[in-house]
């Protein structure tokens, strides 16, 4: 059996939360069109059977965009990403768009990725948006780079080729045991996810009004057999930010 964990880095806003929904086929991370919309490393516990028996099982870490930090927020996101690369057992980093040079955001991952030994993948993301000819020199700008184990494109809003993406990362897991019950999804609690659900719809809805600085949390969560019956608190930064809430 292969088992093993697999962080998912990349810059704000590339589709890492989306591709690990579309792997598990179920909504464990949220997501936005904002950037740093993930603050917490969410682990999606990927478990494949055949014949009715585990064979494989990879444990998926999605941590919050890497970006050179402008406040104590953005240090402590990039701290989080940066502290997962070192412990995983494969990296998949995510890409969108062609490599912008030096000193960007891709430049300053790709420095700490060729510093580890553990094995990478790449994920180039939103294919729909890339024309064929931007595609390929995506592609072999990577690949020259001799960094990445694996290349794969992929559009994981549609889930276009993420099969492929589980496949390719099976190959590049060693040998091991199953970390968690095979019909586990996420280490974490309903209550955790019913919080970032909320916190969503206050990113997508609240829009430009009120930026990053709300957190949730969950006073009553009670399941009724017709009902969940769910209270919580929506801190804000600002005075202000009430009445617009």
């Amino acid at each position: 059996m292969k088992s093993g964990f697999i962080g998912i880095i990349g810059r704000p806003n590339v589709g890492k939360s989306t591709l690990l929904n579309a792997i598990m086929g179920e909504k464990i991370a949220i997501t936005t069109d904002k950037p740093q919309t993930t603050r917490n490393t969410i682990r999606g516990i990927y478990t494949r059977k055949e014949d009715g028996e585990p064979v494989a099982q990879m444990c998926f870490i999605d941590t919050p965009g890497i970006h050179k930090p402008k406040n104590r927020l953005g240090s402590y996101m990039t701290e989080i990403a940066l502290n997962t690369l070192r412990e995983v057992d494969v990296v998949l980093f995510m890409v969108d768009s062609e490599y912008e040079g030096e000193g960007s955001g891709d430049d300053y991952i790709l420095d700490m990725l060729k510093s580890t030994h553990t094995p990478k993948m790449l994920v180039i993301n939103k294919m729909d948006k890339i024309e064929p000819d931007a595609f390929e020199r995506i592609y072999k700008f990577y690949e020259g780079l001799k960094v990445f184990d694996s290349i794969v494109g992929t559009d994981s809003k549609k889930g276009e080729n993420v099969d492929v993406v589980v496949s390719e990362l099976e190959n590049l897991l060693a040998e091991g045991p199953m970390y968690f019950p095979e019909d586990m999804l996420t280490d974490k609690p309903e209550r955790f996810l019913v919080a970032e659900i909320i916190r969503e719809k206050a990113l997508l809805y609240l829009n430009d009004e009120v930026p990053h600085g709300v957190a949730v949390e969950i006073e009553k969560f009670e399941q009724l057999p017709e009902i969940s019956n769910i209270s919580a608190l929506i801190y804000c930064e600002k005075e202000s930010h009430k009445k617009i809430i």
